[in-house]
C-alpha cells in the first residue's frame, strides 16, 4: 500500500539516500585497517581474589564487588593478607567485565618477575555487574561512589607495610575513566587518594548516545568541575584513544579539553603511540598486547626508588607519559639524562665530508666514530637527517665543540631522535646548534646482525612540498599530484587546506625503484600537529601504497600549523604522490560524528507527515497516505531554516538575554559548534537520511500490521468492524491503572513498552476486521453496500453513537500507521533503561532513578485513548485544526534541542499525541 503511494523518482531518492547511508555506514564500520593488535596471554592460570568488603558497604551495594587479580605463585601468596606491591584499581566500562584486568595485571606480573619483584604492582578491579552505563545514567553517580569506597578499602590492605602507599593509580576503561575523573566531584573526596590516572577509549568530551538527562548531568558536572577547578588539579591523567578501529567511541571525544592552566593531561590515539602504532576497537583496547606493553613500562619508570611507590613528582609523571605515549627517542627513561657523553676508548675515527653518505655495518669487530664536519655544510644546507635501522637503546648520535680529528666528549643528540617501526631518525636544524663544530655518528662493534646508517645535508625548501588538497565538492573526480624526483631520505608533503572533520581524503603513493635487489622499507607518516593523533604506514618498495586521510580533531582557530605526510622514503626510489576526496569517507564522518542525531531527525520527518495527515483530515474529511504526506511534508526548508536564524540571532547579547530569561536549554547547533562538529549541509544531509528512514520505518510498520492481521485471521474467527465507536470502552481505565501501577513500581519504560503492544494489538484487530469486511464486499457486494449505507444513515453526531464505514476504518489505519512509526520510535528511544531494569532485575524491582517514569504517566492513558480512536470520531473536532498546527513547530524543536540530546525527544512527540487523544472529546 505504502509503495503505491509515492512516485517512481521519489522510489529513486529514497533507494539512493539508503545507498549514501550504506557507503558512510560500510566506511564507520569497516573502512579501517586491519586488527594488527597481539593478543595478551596469561602465563598461568589467572585468578581472581574477592576482597571481603565492610558489611555495610556490601549491604549498600549489592551489585558490586571488589576484586585482586594474580596467577600462579603471585596468587597463592597474596591470599594471605596484607600486600607489599603498588595499588593500581582497574574500571571497567559500559558491560564491561573486571576480568578485562588480566591483560595489563599478567603484562605487569611478567615484567616484575624479570626484576626480581624488586617493584611489583598489585591489580585491583571493580565488578560493576557488567552495568549499561553508557545507556542508561542513573547508575554513574552509585558507581562513583562505591570506588571511593574501593579505594579506601584497598589502601587499608597496605597497613603496617614498611612503604605503605598513600594513595593508587586507576586504568579506565570506557565509562570507567568517566568514573574515576567524578570521583573528584565527591565531596568528601580527598585528591591526593589518586596519583596517576590512565583512560583507555573513555568519551570525555560527551556521552556518545545521550538518551537519558542522568548520564547529560553527569557529564556536565565532572566536565564543569574539571574546567572550573582546572589550577586546583594536579592529578596527571592520560587518555588513550583506540582511532578508527573503535566505532562505538570516536576519538574526538576522548581528547580531555586543552587548558592553558592545566598541563598535567594528555590525550593520545593508539596508532600515534611509539611501539604500538596501532588502531585498537573498543574492546581490544584492554588486552593489545603492544599498549598494554607500553603501559606497563611507562608504570615501571614511574617509580620512586625512595618510597617504592609511583612518584609524586608531577613533573616526572609528564616525563614519562611523553617518553612512552608521545615521542620515544628509542633510549631507556632516565629522569636527568647526562647531556654530556665521553666519547673515548680504542675506537676508529673516520672523517665523512660528503653532503650525503651511507654506511652499512655487518659483522664489525671496531668501534667507529663517523665525523661531520659542520662549518662547510652550514654555508649551503639548512638541515641534517640521520637515520639507523639498529633499533638498540644505546646513544647514537653527538654533537662536538671545537672538534679536528677526535672528540673526547659531545653533547648526546640521541635523545632528540625519534623511533619509527624499522628505523630511529634525527632531524637537526644547523642554525639552532651553532656551537657544534662536528656531528658525530656512532656504529658499535656488531657479531652477526646488520644495519644501515644513513646521513644527509639538505635545504629545507627542497624537502617542502606543498601540496593543496581536493576541493569537498570534486567528489574523487579530480586529483593533485606531486613527483618526488629527488633522490632523498626524508620528505615533508604539507597538506594545505585540510583541517576540518569533514574532510576526507585517499592518498595514493606509488614507488619506482631502479636497480634494488634488497627488500626496501619505506615509512608514511600522517601527522596532525594539533594533535597526537597520527598514523603510519609501512610499505615495502617499488609498490603502489593507499592511505586514508582524515581526522578526528578539528584544527583550532588559532591553530596556524599544516598537516604533514611525512615520507621517509629509498634515495634508490622515485616516489609519485597523488591525492584525491573520497566521498565514501565524508559520509563515513557524516556517520561517525552526528550519526547519534539521525532519530531526532527521523522523528522530525514523522512529525511533518503527522501533521499534514491531521490537516487533510480536518480540511477534506479524510486521511491520506502516510507516504504521500512525507513526500508533500517532510521538506528541509521546513525546519532548517528556523534553527539558523535562531543561532544567528543569539550571537546578539540582547537576544541571548531573552533566551535566558526564557529559561530555553542551549541550542544543539551551538553545543557541535563549540565540539568544532559542523558540516557543511550537514543538517540537510541528516534530514534527508531522516525522511528515508522515516519512509523505510513506514513502509516496514504498514507491512508488520498486515501480516499480525494475516496471522490474527488465521488463528481466529473474523471479526467485523466495529458497530458503535466507544472511546472509553469498559476495559480501558482499568488497563490504564494497571500499566501506570506498573509503571510506578517497576520500570516506565516496561510500561511504555506494554501499552505500546496494547496500541498495536488494537490496530492489527481493526485491519483483521477490514480485511475481513472487504472479503464479505467482494462475495456478497449487494448486501456490502446495503450495510455501508445504513451504517452511514446511522452516523450520529455524538461520538458514542457513531457507527465505523471501510472508509472511515482505511483512514483511521492510514493514521495509525503513522502513530505506530511515531510510538516505535519513542519506544526505543526508552530501551535502554529497560534493558538496564531487566539486567538488575535479581537486585531491585523498582528503578530508580527511572528516566521514563514522568513520560509513563502522559504516555499510557494517551496511547491507551489512541487505540480506540478513528478518524470519523474527530474530523468534527473543533481541537483538530489545532492539533495539526502542532507538530511543524515541535519538528523544529525536535532538531533544535534533541538533536544531541536525544531524551528530549518524547517531550516533543507526546504533546500532539495528547492533543489528537483531546480532539476525541471536544
Amino acid at each position: 500500500m505504502l509503495l503505491h503511494s509515492v512516485n517512481l523518482w521519489n522510489l529513486a531518492f529514497y533507494a539512493l539516500m539508503v545507498f549514501m547511508a550504506t557507503l558512510g555506514l560500510w566506511d564507520v564500520f569497516f573502512g579501517f585497517e586491519e586488527n594488527k593488535c597481539s593478543m595478551s596471554y596469561m602465563f598461568e592460570y589467572p585468578e581472581y581474589q574477592k576482597i571481603e568488603l565492610p558489611k555495610k558497604l556490601a549491604k549498600r551495594y549489592p551489585a558490586y564487588e571488589l576484586y585482586l587479580y594474580g596467577e600462579g605463585s603471585y596468587a597463592e601468596e597474596h591470599k594471605v593478607l596484607p600486600l607489599t606491591g603498588i595499588p593500581v584499581l582497574f574500571l571497567p566500562g559500559n558491560a564491561g567485565s573486571y576480568k578485562q584486568v588480566r591483560s595489563i595485571g599478567s603484562i605487569a606480573l611478567r615484567k616484575a618477575e624479570d626484576i626480581d619483584f624488586k617493584y611489583h604492582f598489585d591489580f585491583f578491579s571493580v565488578n560493576f555487574n557488567e552495568e549499561l552505563v553508557a545507556l542508561y545514567g542513573g547508575s554513574l553517580q552509585k558507581q562513583t561512589k562505591f570506588v571511593h569506597e574501593c579505594i579506601k578499602t584497598i589502601l587499608k590492605l597496605y597497613k603496617g607495610q614498611e612503604f605503605a602507599p598513600k594513595s593508587v593509580a586507576i586504568v579506565g576503561h570506557s565509562m570507567g575513566g568517566l568514573v574515576a575523573r567524578a570521583l573528584l566531584t565527591l565531596k568528601n573526596f580527598k585528591q591526593d587518594l589518586i596519583n596517576l590516572l590512565v583512560t583507555q577509549a573513555t568519551p570525555h568530551v560527551a556521552p556518545v548516545m545521550p538518551l537519558d538527562r542522568f548520564i547529560t548531568d553527569f557529564y556536565m558536572t565532572v566536565n564543569n568541575y574539571w574546567i572550573l577547578n582546572a589550577r586546583q588539579i594536579n592529578l596527571t591523567t592520560l587518555s588513550v584513544a583506540g582511532g578508527f578501529r573503535d566505532y562505538q567511541v570516536r576519538s574526538g571525544l576522548t581528547f580531555l579539553p586543552k587548558l592553558s592552566h592545566h598541563t598535567s593531561a594528555l590525550s593520545v590515539v593508539s596508532s600515534a603511540v611509539p611501539k604500538t602504532w596501532v588502531s585498537t576497537d573498543h574492546l581490544s583496547i584492554v588486552w593489545c598486547k603492544q599498549l598494554q606493553l607500553t603501559t606497563v613500562r611507562a608504570f615501571f619508570d614511574l617509580i620512586d626508588a625512595d618510597t617504592k611507590q609511583i612518584t609524586q613528582n608531577p613533573k616526572k609523571k609528564l616525563s614519562v607519559l611523553n617518553h612512552h605515549f608521545i615521542r620515544h627517542p628509542a633510549k631507556h627513561f632516565e629522569e636527568n639524562p647526562s647531556i654530556i657523553s665521553d666519547l673515548t676508548g680504542t675506537s676508529m675515527w673516520v672523517p665523512v665530508k660528503v653532503s650525503k653518505w651511507t654506511y652499512v655495518a655487518y659483522n664489525e669487530s671496531d668501534k667507529i666514530y663517523f665525523t661531520f664536519p659542520l662549518a662547510n655544510h652550514r654555508k649551503i644546507y639548512t638541515h641534517v637527517y640521520c637515520q639507523s635501522t639498529m633499533l638498540d637503546t644505546n646513544s647514537w648520535i653527538f654533537g662536538c665543540i671545537n672538534s679536528t680529528s677526535m672528540c673526547r666528549q659531545g653533547v648526546d643528540l640521541s635523545w632528540k631522535a625519534e623511533l619509527l617501526p624499522t628505523i630511529k631518525s634525527l632531524t637537526l636544524r644547523l642554525q639552532d646548534y651553532p656551537s657544534l663544530s662536528h656531528l658525530v655518528v656512532y656504529v658499535p662493534s656488531i657479531h652477526g646482525s646488520k644495519f644501515v646508517v644513513d646521513c644527509e645535508f639538505f635545504k629545507k625548501e627542497t624537502r617542502s612540498i606543498q601540496l593543496p588538497v581536493t576541493h569537498l565538492f570534486s567528489f574523487g573526480l579530480s586529483s593533485r599530484k606531486v613527483i618526488l624526483n629527488t633522490s632523498g631520505l626524508f620528505y615533508n608533503i604539507e597538506l594545505l587546506n585540510f583541517g576540518q572533520i569533514y574532510q576526507a581524503f585517499k592518498i595514493n603513493v606509488v614507488s619506482k625503484c631502479s636497480g634494488v635487489k634488497e627488500e626496501i622499507t619505506s615509512i608514511y607518516k600522517l601527522h596532525i600537529p594539533w594533535s597526537y593523533e597520527d598514523s603510519l604506514t609501512i610499505a615495502q618498495v617499488p609498490s603502489s601504497t593507499e592511505i586514508s586521510v582524515k581526522l578526528h580533531i578539528a584544527q583550532p582557530d588559532n591553530d596556524s600549523h599544516v598537516a604533514l605526510l611525512k615520507m621517509y622514503t629509498s634515495s634508490d626510489c622515485q616516489y609519485e604522490v597523488t591525492v584525491k576526496t573520497s566521498f565514501s569517507q565524508i559520509l563515513g564522518q557524516v556517520v561517525r560524528f552526528h550519526g547519534g542525531a539521525l532519530p531526532a531527525y527521523v522523528i522530525s520527518s514523522i512529525l511533518l507527515a503527522y501533521g499534514g495527515q491531521l490537516y487533510s483530515l480536518f480540511s477534506t474529511g479524510h486521511c491520506l497516505e502516510y507516504a504521500t504526506m512525507l513526500d508533500k511534508e517532510a521538506k528541509p526548508y521546513k525546519v532548517d531554516p528556523f534553527v539558523i536564524m535562531v543561532k544567528f540571532l543569539l550571537g546578539y547579547k540582547w537576544f541571548k538575554e531573552l533566551w535566558d530569561m526564557l529559561l530555553l536549554p542551549e541550542l544543539d547547533a551551538i553545543i557541535l559548534t563549540s565540539q568544532s562538529m559542523c558540516f557543511p549541509l550537514v543538517s540537510l544531509i541528516l534530514f534527508l537520511f531522516g525522511t528515508c528512514t522515516a519512509y523505510w520505518g513506514g513502509l516496514l510498520s504498514s507491512t508488520s500490521v498486515k501480516l499480525l492481521s494475516s496471522l490474527w485471521l488465521a488463528l481466529k474467527r473474523p471479526s467485523e468492524l466495529p458497530k458503535d465507536i466507544k472511546i472509553i470502552s469498559p476495559d480501558l481505565p482499568i488497563l490504564t491503572i494497571i500499566f501506570i501501577l506498573i509503571s510506578w513500581t517497576t520500570c516506565g519504560a516496561f510500561a511504555i513498552l506494554l501499552t505500546y503492544l496494547y496500541y498495536v494489538f488494537k490496530i492489527v484487530h481493526l485491519q483483521a476486521s477490514l480485511t475481513t469486511f472487504k472479503n464479505s464486499q467482494t462475495v456478497n457486494p449487494k448486501h456490502s453496500r446495503r450495510s455501508e449505507k445504513k451504517s452511514n444513515h446511522h452516523k450520529d453526531s455524538a461520538v458514542h453513537h457513531l457507527r465505523l464505514s471501510s472508509s472511515d476504518a482505511e483512514d483511521s489505519l492510514r493514521m495509525h500507521s503513522t502513530l505506530i512509526n511515531l510510538l516505535t520510535w519513542i519506544v526505543l528511544l526508552s530501551m535502554p533503561s529497560l534493558i538496564y531494569w531487566l539486567k538488575n532485575l535479581r537486585y531491585y524491582f523498582k528503578l530508580n532513578p527511572d528516566p521514563c517514569k514522568p513520560l509513563a504517566f502522559i504516555l499510557i492513558p494517551t496511547m491507551a485513548i489512541l487505540g480506540n480512536t478513528y478518524t470519523t470520531s474527530i474530523k468534527s473536532s473543533k481541537l483538530l485544526k489545532t492539533t495539526s498546527q502542532f507538530p511543524l513547530p515541535l519538528a523544529v524543536g525536535v532538531i533544535a534541542f534533541g538533536s544531541s540530546h536525544l531524551y528530549r525527544v518524547p517531550c516533543f512527540v507526546f504533546i500532539p499525541l495528547l492533543l489528537h487523544a483531546l480532539c476525541n472529546f471536544m
